[in-house]
C-alpha cells in the first residue's frame, strides 16, 4: 500500500463539526470481488445488504473522559483511556492548547500528582508500555472513576475540530449504559451515521443486527500506534447468530474496527466464534487475516494509521487504495464526524 501510505489528508477534508442530519452523511462503497468503487449517501445502506446478512455492532457508551487539571503550575488535560483494574487507569497527560483542544507532551514523570477538580487528583506510576510513554497508568483518589468523569469530564476532542460538542454527539444508536457505568474513551464512530428509521430499515429487509462490547481506548490522532489492550464481551446469543449467518449464506459485516477485533478476538482458526469476555491485545493485519469478518464498515483513516492493516486485511490492497483515492478526489470527510466506508466481499 505505497501509493496510500503517501496520501496526504488536507485539512478541508476533517470533519469539524457533525453533520445536520446523521444519515445526510456519504458511504462510499468497494466491492473486492469486482473491484468496484461507488457512490452513495448513507441512506441507502439497507439497499446496498441483503436479507440474511448479520451487522455487529458496537454498543458501547462513550465517556466524557477529558478532565482537566494541573501538574505543579502546569495547565494540562488528563485523557481517561482505561481501567486497568480497581485501583488504576491507562491515561494521556496532554497540554491544551487555548483553544478547548489539547496538543501531547512528554509523558510522566513517575510519581507525579496531578490535581483535579473538586479536591480529587491521580498519581502517575508507569508507563502502560515500553514501545513509548504516551499513555501512563494512574491511581486515582476517586472511588468512582466513571461517575467522576460524568461529573466533571467531557468528551475528548480533537484539534480538527472547531468547537466543544455535547456528549450526545458523541453516543450512537447503538448505545447503552453499562452496568458498571464504564464506556468508550473515544466514540465508537461508525455507527454514528446510524438512525432508527435506518436500523428499522434493515431489520424490515432482513438483515440481522448483533450486539457485542468493545471499550475503545483513546487513540491519538497525532501518533499511530497499534491498538493497546481493550476489555470486550461478545455474548453467547451474538456467537449464534454470527456463525447461523454465515452458515446460511450471509454476509458478516462489522460495523467498525472495533467490532472486528472483538470478533475475530472471539473466533477460533476456522472463524467459529464463541462467547468470550476479557481484554484482547488482537492486532488484525493483512498477514493475519480476517476469520469471522467477511466485510466492514468504517470511518475513513488517516493513510498512517495502523486501522489500515485492518481494512487491508477485510478488503486487500489494491481495493482500498482505490476507496481511498475516489474518497480524495471526491471531498469525502475524514473522522469521526465524517463520512464512511464499506467494503465488502
Amino acid at each position: 500500500m505505497e501509493g496510500l501510505r503517501g496520501l496526504r489528508v488536507p485539512p478541508e477534508l476533517s470533519a469539524r463539526a457533525p453533520a445536520g442530519q446523521r444519515d445526510g452523511v456519504r458511504l462510499l462503497v468497494g466491492r473486492a470481488a469486482a473491484g468496484e468503487v461507488s457512490h452513495h449517501a448513507f441512506r441507502e445502506l439497507p439497499g446496498l445488504l441483503r436479507a440474511g446478512d448479520v451487522l455487529v455492532v458496537n454498543t458501547s457508551r462513550t465517556l466524557p473522559a477529558a478532565v482537566g487539571g494541573r501538574l505543579g503550575l502546569e495547565p494540562v488535560t488528563v485523557h481517561f483511556s482505561t481501567r486497568r483494574d480497581e485501583q488504576s487507569w491507562a491515561v494521556e497527560v496532554r497540554t491544551p492548547d487555548g483553544r478547548g483542544t489539547t496538543v501531547p507532551r512528554a509523558g510522566g514523570p513517575a510519581g507525579a500528582v496531578v490535581e483535579l477538580p473538586d479536591g480529587e487528583h491521580l498519581v502517575l506510576e508507569e508507563p502502560l508500555s515500553p514501545r513509548g510513554d504516551r499513555l501512563w497508568l494512574a491511581r486515582p483518589s476517586m472511588a468512582d472513576t466513571a461517575g467522576y468523569l460524568h461529573g466533571h469530564g467531557r468528551p475528548i476532542r480533537y484539534g480538527y475540530t472547531e468547537r466543544d460538542q455535547p456528549l450526545a454527539e458523541y453516543q450512537t444508536v447503538f448505545s447503552v449504559p453499562s452496568p458498571d457505568g464504564l464506556g468508550s474513551a473515544e466514540m465508537p464512530s461508525a455507527g454514528r451515521p446510524f438512525t432508527t428509521g435506518i436500523v428499522t430499515s434493515l431489520v424490515s429487509r432482513g438483515v440481522q443486527i448483533a450486539p457485542i462490547v468493545l471499550h475503545t481506548g483513546v487513540s491519538s490522532a497525532e501518533t499511530h500506534e497499534p491498538p493497546y489492550p481493550e476489555w470486550f464481551e461478545v455474548s453467547p446469543s451474538t456467537a449464534w447468530q454470527v456463525n447461523a449467518g454465515r452458515s446460511g449464506g450471509g454476509r458478516v459485516v462489522a460495523v467498525g474496527t472495533t467490532a472486528v477485533r472483538a470478533l475475530e478476538s472471539a473466533a477460533d482458526g476456522r472463524g467459529t466464534v464463541r462467547a468470550a469476555r476479557g481484554w484482547t491485545d488482537l492486532v488484525v493485519t493483512p498477514e493475519r487475516g480476517v476469520r469471522a469478518v467477511d466485510g466492514l464498515l468504517t470511518g475513513l483513516h488517516e493513510p498512517a494509521a495502523s486501522h489500515l492493516l485492518m481494512l487491508e486485511a477485510v478488503a486487500g490492497a489494491p481495493l482500498l487504495e482505490r476507496v481511498y483515492a475516489e474518497a480524495m478526489r471526491d471531498g469525502y470527510l475524514w473522522h469521526e464526524f465524517g463520512d464512511v466506508n464499506l467494503l465488502l466481499p
